[in-house]
């Protein structure tokens, strides 16, 4: 029997007891709202595991029932949970203890059904703040009912808050030309899912974006003069320059009354008491029209006034602020300018990732949170391997180093090709090394999501994910920077022949992916098609990837289909992906991603052969 994340105190017996129909669930704490939503949670998975509900009730329990209570004496987030011939009880030190143990409870009644193992299991969270951070602004802007569904499951692995990357996908009252060719979150979305997070024991953080990458704004009529480098502005649409350029020019005093209006339109519609301002990758600051200020005080000092002054309206506003660290990553001691309260969020993403950022960081009296990735961002399915080194590593730092929190991270560079689902390990590892510093090796994790979270009787199918993943030759990235720039990183001949392996590589993988079918819940076998419409394709990126090296550098391939058949193939496989992205997924920047397809239709089509 598996649990996630695995609690730090466990003692599992062989002894077994069994809910009968006649059991009820019953309610030993004041009434709470919470609670009571909670306990219908775990009434409802009783009932699709066992096939019969169990009644609720308050006050009086008997033998062979459920009792949910509270003590006050155990920590906020602690929770006891023991079943014995008596029955099954959850004690928690909170509402949020009672959830986590609920959570555990349910997790149990989805391997064992009404037949649950004598057990005393205590547990707590080791770090305080365990969130998810998840781009909505790249290209993909979800649905609603996703992002409610990615809240019920950052709530089962005992995630606690969730924060979604916004530069112009809310729909601002007085920002109309920002958001105008998309279908931004409205207010009235975010004040839903705030109150169902909150719900589902999660803080919803507003996150939004205040000094650099401010595409859309700053090459907007309105407010182009605000812009550090203006020439940006004239270039036609580009993933690439969305990524690294449009900085706020912070000579211009205009620009923090824009930050400032930004935010206080923004913040009001959480309940959360913190606001990330986000400040990451000014790439551009000092190089444009702030150069004399640059040269007079210097690019730090200007760097540091801008997040300050962000940071002191956020607390005027009754908040607390966050901010990326990578650029304050280069001078740490700097942090001593800041205001006391900020939380600064130190990210890396390499599966290699060093320590030397979070030490400094921690050596210089910064309150931070560690930042590590899922490794979805530019690829067609997560590279579980490289992320859950990754997680692994900034988990471990974070314990080393008392973070206060870890943000496990969920990009969309380059128009979100990723799609969101495929994310699930990732935070999954992200949860159950932040809540403990108990971690599982790879191939243990993943039998274990594979059988918790798609109640995969094989337990394999994470694994064969992840084995898919390592079969892109022609990742998205170098798709875009083609398109873009007309070169390649990946021009070579040793790589070459490997991709042809790749592409029967995803054969054999597909073909075990439909032999999965049957192992996996019938609910959980809607997820097979993502899956496989992203190894389709891939096979077809890694041809088109072939087809380029053999005519602009000469190589030679087996993958030979003339370009005419691959152009269908490639136009052919995106009408499936677009079927795949509706279904969590608003238009958002879907267009976008068409006009790449479109490109590599009409260039291939221009070949000869």
């Amino acid at each position: 029997m598996y649990i996630l994340p695995m609690p730090r105190e466990m003692d599992i017996k062989e002894d077994q007891f069994i809910l009968t129909y006649k059991s009820k669930i019953v309610i030993k704490t004041e009434n709470s709202e919470k609670i009571f939503y909670y306990v219908k949670l775990l009434q409802r998975d009783l009932e699709k595991h066992l096939g019969y509900s169990l009644k609720l009730f308050r006050g009086v329990e008997s033998n062979q029932d459920i009792i949910i209570g509270m003590n006050e004496e155990l920590a906020l987030e602690e929770y006891l949970l023991n079943i014995n011939e008596h029955g099954v009880s959850i004690i928690g030190g909170s509402e949020k203890g009672i959830l986590y143990g609920i959570q555990t409870l349910r997790q149990m009644v989805s391997q064992k059904g009404g037949v649950l193992p004598y057990c005393i299991i205590r547990d707590y969270p080791a770090i305080l703040n365990r969130g998810v951070y998840h781009d909505i602004t790249r290209g993909r802007v979800p649905s609603l009912e996703s992002l409610k569904k990615l809240a019920d499951k950052l709530s089962y692995y005992k995630i606690n808050q969730l924060q979604l990357y916004v530069e112009h996908s809310y729909l601002f009252q007085d920002f109309s030309e920002i958001w105008r060719d998309d279908t931004p979150l409205t207010g009235e979305e975010i004040l839903e899912l705030d109150a169902y997070c909150a719900r589902l024991g999660i803080e919803l953080v507003p996150s939004l974006s205040t000094f650099g990458h401010l595409y859309k704004a700053l090459r907007s009529k309105s407010y182009e003069h605000l812009c550090e480098c203006p020439e940006e502005d004239q270039e036609e649409f580009s993933f690439f320059n969305r990524m690294a350029h449009h900085t706020l020019d912070v000579s211009n005093e205009e620009s923090l009354a824009f930050s400032k209006k930004l935010i206080g339109e923004f913040l009001p519609l959480f309940r959360s008491k913190q606001f990330n301002i986000c400040a990451d990758e000014t790439f551009d600051l000092g190089k444009g029209k702030s150069k004399p200020l640059a040269d007079r005080v210097g690019i730090q000092e200007m760097y540091i006034a801008y997040v300050k002054k962000l940071c002191e309206y956020v607390l005027e506003l009754g908040s607390r602020p966050m901010f990326w660290g990578d650029v304050i990553a280069g001078f740490p001691k700097a942090i001593k300018e800041l205001p006391k309260e900020v939380i600064c969020l130190n990210w890396g993403y390499s599966s290699e990732q060093s320590e030397m950022e979070t030490k400094a960081l921690y050596q210089a009296g910064a309150v931070q949170y560690v930042c590590p990735g899922v490794g979805g961002w530019n690829q067609f399915i997560n590279l579980h391997e490289n992320c859950y080194e990754n997680i692994k590593r900034m988990c471990t730092y974070a314990h080393k180093y008392e973070a206060l929190g870890v943000l496990n991270t969920d990009w969309g560079d380059f128009g979100h090709i990723n799609h969101p689902e495929f994310s699930t390990p990732g935070i999954i590892y992200g949860a159950s090394f932040s809540w403990n510093n108990r971690m599982l090796d790879f191939d243990e994790i993943n039998r274990q999501i594979s059988r918790l979270e798609y109640e995969d009787s094989s337990e394999s199918f994470v694994g064969l994910t992840g084995e898919a993943a390592k079969q892109m030759y022609f990742d998205w990235r170098e798709v875009v920077v083609y398109k873009e720039f007309g070169k390649t990183e990946f021009a070579d001949q040793d790589r070459l022949a490997k991709a042809e392996e790749k592409n029967k590589s995803l054969q054999l993988i597909k073909s075990e992916l439909y032999k999965k079918l049957i192992c996996l819940d019938k609910e959980k076998r809607r997820l097979i098609k993502p899956y496989l419409v992203a190894m389709e394709g891939m096979a077809v990126w890694n041809e088109i990837g072939a087809f380029i090296c053999c005519n602009d550098y000469k190589m030679s391939s087996s993958l030979d289909k003339t370009p005419a058949i691959l152009a269908a193939d490639l136009e052919n496989w995106f009408m499936d992906f677009k079927e795949v992205w509706r279904t969590c997924s608003k238009e958002s920047e879907l267009y976008r991603l068409q006009d790449v397809i479109n490109w590599y239709g009409d260039f291939l089509r221009d070949k000869k052969g």
